[in-house]
């Protein structure tokens, strides 16, 4: 029934078709979710490091606790790296960052490799990618705004 009425209603105001460049309004961008994510792997990986005896209970347990923040912070940090990737870079950003697509790349890959280990260096290559995708935005973002 609701159908039929759609389609009666289109033959005398047909849809116009909408577009649309990205999933979120524009001017909300902005890389410190996954800067904040990305700290929050390394602060559980270093958390981690005292614990890796598990000798008893308590540090099993808290060791457990730690893992799960630590691989949903991976996720979180993954999902909005991928955000700032697919919506918010553009074409004519390549010009400026030519490497863009494998520093992306490599964060996004980073995100999984923090999942597998407990070692903190891999914490730290998150890190770094992160402040390297976020110093891009800001040069970005400065662009856009002085022209």
């Amino acid at each position: 029934m609701v159908y039929r009425l759609f389609q009666f209603l289109n033959r005398f105001f047909p849809a116009k078709p909408v577009y649309a460049h990205c999933d979120i309004p524009c001017g909300v961008y902005d890389p410190a979710s996954a800067h904040i994510a990305a700290r929050g792997v390394y602060a559980m990986l270093e958390k981690m490091q005292p614990l890796k005896s598990l000798e008893t209970v308590h540090d099993q347990h808290d060791f457990i606790r730690m893992v799960k923040v630590k691989e949903e912070q991976a996720d979180v940090c993954k999902k909005e790296l991928l955000i700032l990737w697919t919506d918010y870079f553009k074409q004519e950003h390549l010009e400026m960052f030519p490497d863009l697509h494998e520093i992306f790349w490599k964060a996004a890959k980073q995100c999984s490799a923090v999942k597998r280990t407990t070692e903190i260096e891999e914490g730290k290559k998150l890190l770094e990618l992160v402040k390297q995708i976020s110093d891009m935005f800001r040069k970005a973002e400065e662009a856009k705004h002085s022209h």
